[in-house]
């Protein structure tokens, strides 16, 4: 299997992400909360995979966005899920060397 690329961990992690903001929606009293905060997380990880990134990604990496990835499809609770919205991104980004 050849090696990922930084754009498609990224990809991956945004559709952990929109997953993660779908469950975080279930608190009615937040929804307002949760997709402005989404949204502005969300440009700022495509605009990381949108920077030229194509380069292939280290495995250690990859890994740890594969991790991140499983963390968050073991919440279930839609108050977790809203604490993750933004813990999610900056750990992604982060791991891959870029500044949250």
């Amino acid at each position: 299997m050849p090696a990922a690329t930084v754009d498609e961990a990224i990809g991956r992690a945004l559709a952990a992400y929109a997953q993660l903001a779908e469950r975080a929606e279930e608190v009615e009293d937040e929804w307002s909360y949760v997709n402005d905060l989404s949204s502005a997380w969300r440009e700022r990880l495509e605009g990381a995979a949108g920077a030229g990134r194509g380069a292939t990604l280290d495995p250690a990496v990859d890994a740890a966005i594969d991790r991140l990835i499983d963390e968050v499809d073991g919440i279930t609770d839609p108050h977790r899920a809203i604490d993750w919205l933004s813990t999610f991104p900056q750990v992604a980004l982060l791991a891959l060397g870029e500044t949250p």
